[in-house]
């Protein structure tokens, strides 16, 4: 049949959708706005219709039969209340509610009638109320709309009734219409658990949170007095029942959701998603009893938790660790999720979290040695470790292959800084990079698992960015796990009004509509049936789902810290209260489960492996799978001053620049676009010289073709920012886009990926990090709008873009690409803030380079994919530079050149040069084109085109050509307090000091300033004029 149910998206409207949806039926669902979603379901059609409105009905019923041809039944589910006594009852009140409840029905019915008439089939259901007939203070213009809608179906039944077609009320059984008012106002109930219900659960395993009673939850809300409790009541299969009464309902509601757990998922607009959700929860207790491998896996764990913080505490007393005490159900939570992902042929689990319970996450988890945890604590740390020794311990990450009935899963542990969530968008990008790795388009291969601290979760903004950018084409990962280690405390701040603006610290994970469930970790079974459930959803759905794990922290923030000063009252709770493993085991000596004998016997097991040292790993898979790894080592130990061969063959490159300057026959270019291209087929030709935009296409087009990969993502890169790139161009007909390059890769089997991202840095340029930190082979390119917006992101630059081969010894190829030049647009949109990056050089740690032309751009991003040296690259790219006439390259200087650290000037006469003029960047055309216009033929300007690492040789070289030169400077279009100065006047002098002739570097800049530039246009004049005449004086 073929089903229209209005308002849908209510309460009764949403259960009948799931009920006839799972009988088979097709189905047209009205809604006032679009707040229902279908996962590709061609048996269901939504429509947006305001009821209020005859031509929106109109338009609705003739898309509703353009779409299924018929209309079989009508459920009027749609009704408003605008409850207020009779003499402040509106006329727009009376009206709109008369209009939704009355007259909507009533129009729907006239343009359905006739169909149906032609079919000689119909149902048409409307929904009464008791109201109409006894009445009830507060909804005069309600009742007085059920009362007509009841005369309305008399009649209209005895109009039709020969036709085949019925005309009813309710229709939810033949009883009478109080029977049917209680089964309406039961489901009213049961949905106000499921949404409301989580309110009162019992969370809180110290039983400090308080929850009162909500009316709303109480039967009598609903209608029922005391001695309703028995009545038998028709449910149609709403809580898997048939029929019910209020007494079993409540018992089953409040054990359901008000008990250990408590569930969000009403919010979800998604019926089949709630549905799924709803059935999980709603099932028989059977499903909830585990086995007894179950309940052994289960305390197993909780020993191996409790017994190595214990063992911890006493053997390095007051050192830091940062220990899971009081949330130890986490561990078989993890364990849980690592076993249903193997039984679901997932080949790898990426886990991000902070430092609470790392190591122990890392010792009973992933499994990494005892000895070697031990060793980190004694200040042991061999030479050639794996996971690096510039960092301390409980920021390390680790992996270990792990074996489940037969599935091996590859487990990671992402080291962190203490930045708490700023690992987050790092693994997700690990994940990204592993799934392009395992060709998973579905994304169920690889999946991530972030673990969160309840604090972090709801203050830090990086996790609602992530949240933003996680359905996104260019970042989805097919949903995360996250857990939350809710101990209920961050740092020594506990109160809930001073830590959030929310209930739950979760809730910031409903702007995705994520499911969120609340677990007493002090119940581990329930800990464990909850990851069952959220691990299940997430490889269903490809959705995030969040666990709210409900503990304690027994210690303070650290091990040597005193909570009880801060927190005097729970702290007072925690030392009376029992374990989570002693509360666990006694249970299952009450279940018979196990004895107190036995208990004991395990646990001495545990401790003694502990002191010796020697891991209890029984389930590290004996023959990992080798192909589940990039091989680095080709990648390691590359050094950057060895030249690298960029150039590239003509007759290619020109058949290169013909395709990216190609469009499909059928498209039609915009005016813009069509200019660009055909500038570009004339720079192919070599009619024109070549731009920044043509080098910097050809440079992908170049690595495409030799089968390197390239990814590139930021706020609008696909045209870019100055519109020079035009990797992509859209049809101005039909607004579809079209990619040059995407072609070439296809054809040389490889990948161009190209991105708009969201309007975020933090996240974006993290995830970025993390995909070039595991996928090695080609291109990752994040480019900022502006280059200072890059400080938006300086979490992810500092703790791990220039720091993670130093602590972790983890390499990056990441290119970041930041627009930067002195072109008197405001303090905000001139500097990179070079004087950040060169500030946090050292070990040869990253790249920074100003090319300032076409043939610079090229080979600096060939060089960066062909040279096997995985450092970061910071790029600081042009804005006017652009277009300038002057900055210019020919095909030559991109097929026969390379990138070139220092530029000398093209002086003949080297002899007559009197003053050197070093410099990067846009300032070189400002000084050059002063130069010539003063003939000052004594002046040579030398680029400094790498500013690190610093190429001494070959400024070396460049200077010792200029035998004559009494006077050198370093000009820079930056303040006096920032650019390249104060990081680069001793590497400067260095090199003169090795011509021992006491020359000294000098500097012309703008004045110091708070801020990198000026805001008023006829100021940046000025003072761009003064720079260069000081330079040239």
């Amino acid at each position: 049949m073929v089903i229209l149910i209005t308002g849908a998206s209510g309460g009764f409207g949403s259960e009948l959708t799931n009920f006839f949806l799972n009988k088979g039926h097709q189905l047209i669902l009205q809604s006032h706005s679009r707040d229902i979603s279908i996962n590709d379901n061609q048996n269901v059609k939504v429509l947006t219709c305001d009821l209020t409105k005859e031509l929106e009905i109109e338009d609705f019923i003739n898309s509703s039969m353009k779409y299924f041809g018929r209309i079989d039944a009508v459920l009027h589910c749609a009704g408003i209340s605008k409850n207020a006594i009779s003499w402040k009852t509106t006329l727009d009140n009376w009206n709109e509610t008369i209009a939704v409840n009355l007259t909507a029905p009533f129009i729907i019915n006239k343009l359905v009638l006739p169909i149906m008439k032609k079919q000689q089939f119909g149902r048409l259901i409307h929904l009464s109320s008791v109201v109409s007939q006894t009445g009830f203070p507060g909804t005069v213009a309600y009742a007085a709309s059920k009362a007509g809608l009841s005369g309305l179906t008399k009649t209209m039944s005895k109009e039709v009734g020969s036709n085949g077609i019925t005309v009813n009320n309710n229709g939810l059984s033949s009883g009478s219409s109080r029977s049917n008012e209680d089964s309406i106002k039961a489901v009213s109930m049961i949905r106000s658990y499921r949404q409301r219900g989580h309110l009162i659960a019992k969370l809180d395993p110290l039983e400090l949170m308080k929850s009162d009673y909500l009316d709303e939850l109480h039967p009598e809300s609903f209608g029922f007095k005391k001695k309703d409790y028995q009545k038998n009541i028709y449910l149609g299969g709403v809580t898997n029942r048939q029929n019910s009464n209020i007494k079993e309902l409540l018992a089953f509601l409040k054990k359901t959701y008000c008990g250990p757990v408590g569930y969000e998922y009403m919010h979800i607009s998604n019926p089949t998603e709630r549905k799924w959700f709803r059935d999980r929860i709603e099932k028989s207790d059977d499903n909830l009893n585990f086995t007894k491998n179950g309940k052994e896996a289960i305390l197993n764990k909780l020993i191996q938790a409790e017994g190595f913080e214990k063992f911890l505490h006493t053997k390095y007393v007051g050192t830091k660790r940062f220990g899971l005490d009081g949330g130890e159900s986490l561990i078989p939570a993890l364990e849980q999720i690592i076993k249903i992902s193997g039984q679901s042929q997932v080949k790898e689990v990426k886990i991000g979290m902070s430092h609470r319970g790392r190591l122990n996450v890392l010792a009973n988890v992933l499994q990494k040695s005892y000895k070697r945890i031990f060793n980190e604590f004694a200040g042991e740390f061999g030479t050639s470790s794996d996971e690096g020794a510039g960092d301390v311990k409980y920021h390390l990450g680790a992996s270990s292959n792990r074996e489940f009935d037969g599935n091996s899963v590859h487990v990671s542990l992402t080291d962190n800084p203490s930045h708490l969530e700023a690992v987050n968008p790092v693994v997700l990008g690990q994940t990204r990079a592993k799934q392009y790795f395992h060709k998973d388009k579905e994304r169920n291969k690889v999946i991530p698992i972030l673990i969160h601290g309840d604090a972090a979760f709801a203050g830090q903004g990086v996790v609602a960015e992530c949240f933003a950018m996680s359905g996104l084409p260019g970042h989805n990962t097919g949903g995360t796990i996250h857990i939350i280690v809710n101990n209920q405390i961050g740092f020594t701040t506990s109160s809930k009004k001073d830590s959030r603006s929310t209930d739950y610290s979760t809730d910031v994970a409903k702007i995705i509509q994520a499911p969120v469930i609340h677990v007493n970790g002090d119940d581990p079974e329930m800990v464990v049936n909850a990851v069952k459930i959220a691990t299940k959803y997430r490889n269903k759905f490809n959705k995030d789902v969040v666990i709210d794990l409900f503990c304690y922290r027994r210690r303070g923030h650290n091990e040597a810290d005193d909570p009880s000063a801060t927190q005097p009252l729970m702290y007072k709770k925690i030392a009376s209260h029992p374990t989570v493993l002693n509360q666990y085991q006694e249970k299952l000596i009450q279940e018979e489960f196990l004895t107190k004998k036995e208990a004991t016997i395990i646990k001495t097991n545990y401790r003694k492996s502990l002191e010796s040292g020697i891991s209890v790993a029984k389930n590290l898979s004996k023959n990992p799978n080798d192909s589940l790894w990039f091989d680095w080592t080709s990648y390691l130990d590359v050094l950057w001053w060895p030249k690298v061969d960029t150039t590239f063959p003509k007759k290619k490159f020109t058949n290169l620049g013909s395709k990216i300057s190609s469009v499909p026959n059928s498209f039609k270019l915009g005016i813009q676009a069509t200019k660009i291209f055909e500038d570009r087929k004339k720079m192919n030709e070599g009619v024109l010289e070549i731009n920044w935009g043509f080098a910097e296409n050809m440079a992908y087009a170049t690595l495409l073709s030799e089968s390197f990969p390239i990814r590139i993502t930021g706020q609008d890169v696909r045209r870019g920012t100055f519109s020079h790139r035009h990797a992509c161009v859209f049809d101005k007909e039909d607004g579809q886009g079209f990619i040059p390059l995407s072609k070439i890769a296809q054809a040389h089997n490889t990948r161009f990926d190209i991105y708009d991202s969201l309007l975020s840095e933090e996240a974006v340029l993290g995830f970025e990090y993390g995909y070039s930190a595991t996928w090695p082979t080609g291109l990752t390119i994040w480019e900022a709008q502006f280059g200072d917006f890059v400080n938006g992101a300086q979490v992810v630059i500092d703790q791990f873009i220039v720091s993670a081969q130093h602590k972790w010894e983890r390499l990056s190829g990441l290119v970041l690409l930041l627009p930067h030049g002195y072109e008197g647009q405001g303090p905000e949109h001139s500097s990179a803030r070079i004087e950040r990056f060169l500030q946090l050089c050292a070990s040869e740690n990253i790249q920074v380079c100003v090319p300032s032309s076409p043939s610079q751009i090229f080979h600096l991003l060939r060089r960066q994919a062909i040279r096997k040296m995985r450092t970061p690259l910071v790029v600081i790219s042009p804005k006017s530079l652009l277009r300038n006439p002057q900055a210019t390259s020919s095909i030559k200087e991109l097929v026969d050149g390379s990138f070139k650290c220092v530029i000398d000037d093209s002086v003949e006469e080297k002899a007559k040069i009197t003053k050197i003029i070093l410099c990067s960047g846009k300032v070189f055309y400002d000084l050059n084109e002063q130069k010539n216009i003063k003939q000052k033929h004594n002046i040579a300007l030398i680029r400094i085109e790498q500013l690190y690492p610093f190429p001494y040789d070959d400024l070396q070289e460049v200077l010792s050509k200029y035998k004559n030169f009494e006077e050198i400077i370093w000009c820079q279009e930056e303040p006096y307090n920032q650019g390249a100065w104060f990081s680069h006047r001793h590497r400067i002098q260095r090199v003169l000091d090795r011509f021992n002739d006491k020359k000294q570097i000098k500097l012309v800049s703008r004045p110091a300033a708070a801020a990198p530039a000026v805001g008023m246009m006829k100021l940046h004049l000025q003072q761009q004029t003064q720079l260069v005449e000081d330079a040239l004086e």
